[in-house]
């Protein structure tokens, strides 16, 4: 599910071109939307795949509709769901990364799996926000997301590193996680308990900082303040293997 901005993004396009384009597909049956209200005032559209656009997926895939998890209350589910702020801001992550790809030369967005394709891989061990590969030129970077909203306890956040240690030992190699924080206070209180011996962890907080392959991520390691683009990883987490 995505907004009109992040439609605009991923397709690089002005907003308004893009929802004339949008429209169209609404028209069409191919998406559907829905506009919920916060505190009275409306906010964008959100789009989701409509019957038409479900049927096309699953035809691309040789699958049922109903293996593609659409359905038609899927609307009614999303406007009233409590998660919705969390599954926008990590489509949003996404979005941005796939923005930077169209922009730059030899950038791409390799892989996007949804928190739900990651909780049917690894869901007994660990469920991230969303897994990732992002490649510059000759170097990838695998990654798990974590978009944090600052509404679990630290604590919690801190005991999620076990089971990606787990889901490292299972793999036989570990992965960077990357923790998006909503403002620069929660990120400063989160690091204290994200430092892990097996998992390399990199945290940023969103507010007034780039797009996420820029220089804003911090590894939990780090005593400093300079921060590194998301490609550079690749190579801490090499120096540290």
């Amino acid at each position: 599910m995505l907004t009109s901005s992040q439609v605009a993004d991923v397709c690089f396009t002005g907003e308004r071109r893009a929802r004339m384009r949008l429209a169209e597909l609404y028209a069409l049956d191919v998406l559907d939307r829905f506009r919920p209200r916060r505190g009275g005032s409306p906010v964008p559209f959100h789009w989701v795949l409509g019957p038409l656009g479900a049927a096309l997926v699953a035809a691309e895939h040789g699958v049922e509709v109903a293996d593609v998890a659409w359905r038609r209350r899927l609307v009614g589910d999303l406007a009233a769901s409590q998660r919705l702020a969390h599954l926008v801001g990590t489509n949003g992550f996404f979005c941005a990364l796939a923005r930077s790809a169209r922009t730059r030369t030899g950038c791409r967005l390799e892989e996007w799996w949804s928190e739900r394709r990651c909780a049917a891989e690894w869901g007994e061990v660990v469920r991230p926000d969303g897994y990732g590969v992002w490649t510059e030129h000759a170097t990838s970077l695998p990654f798990l997301v974590e978009y944090d909203n600052g509404t679990e306890r630290l604590e919690r956040l801190g005991r999620k590193l076990d089971g990606y240690a787990r889901l490292a030992a299972a793999a036989g190699h570990t992965n960077w996680v990357l923790f998006s924080f909503p403002s620069p206070r929660r990120e400063a209180e989160a690091r204290r308990v994200l430092c892990h011996p097996v998992v390399p962890v990199a945290t940023t907080a969103r507010a007034g900082r780039g797009a996420p392959d820029g220089p804003v991520w911090l590894p939990a390691s780090s005593t400093g303040v300079a921060r590194v683009r998301l490609v550079e990883l690749a190579g801490l987490s090499l120096a540290g293997a």
